[in-house]
């Protein structure tokens, strides 16, 4: 078995640090070498692995986008086939995604999508996945599940925003919205 180098363990570490140093700066004005010390490397290595900070960036988000689609994945596993939509909703509002951390990144991203196009193909990479996650969802129980899930789309991304930054309201309050939204879009067939 090949022995595991030392760069992959590195870029971890960096990329988990990005995201922690997002989450406590709530801005996109943190430096390498605030990331590279937080993972305990040299920002010379942090830029030998990435190649500057925007790269760093993209490297996080795509981790919260990986660990995303697993909490998508374990939904839908334990979900019945007429549920599938809610299981999804259920997963846009899980507590992994309301991590201080994981609500910095994602601030972050959709402002630095405005203006990097590797961030916005990203955000868009993501955006159909959800789009087509939800239409496959709803066409069973939705008369117009295009329509439906666009909708959706919206109103789960405002909803997380929402959530995030107010108080006042919850993850779980939330996720009960958007579910009260997808029963109210699929009247007269079961969501």
């Amino acid at each position: 078995m090949p022995k595991l180098g030392m760069e992959p363990i590195r870029r971890e570490a960096l990329v988990r640090a990005t995201i922690a140093e997002l989450g406590a700066a709530g801005t996109l004005d943190v430096t390498v070498s605030q990331i590279a010390r937080r993972a305990g490397v040299s920002s010379a290595l942090a830029h030998h692995y990435f190649g500057g900070k925007d790269q760093i960036f993209l490297a996080a988000m795509r981790r919260i986008l990986t660990d995303f689609g697993a909490e998508v994945r374990r939904e839908l596993r334990v979900a019945r086939p007429q549920a599938r939509a809610k299981a999804i909703v259920r997963a846009c509002f899980a507590g992994s995604s309301f991590t201080p951390e994981a609500v910095g990144a994602w601030m972050c991203f959709y402002v630095m999508a405005q203006t990097n196009a590797q961030a916005l193909r990203l955000w868009q990479i993501y955006h159909l996945r959800l789009r087509s996650n939800l239409i496959h969802a709803l066409r069973p129980v939705c008369s117009a599940p295009e329509a439906a899930a666009d909708t959706l789309g919206a109103l789960i991304d405002g909803l997380y925003i929402r959530a995030a930054l107010d108080p006042g309201l919850s993850p779980a309050q939330a996720e009960r919205q958007a579910l009260t939204v997808l029963e109210t879009l699929c009247r007269g067939k079961q969501a």
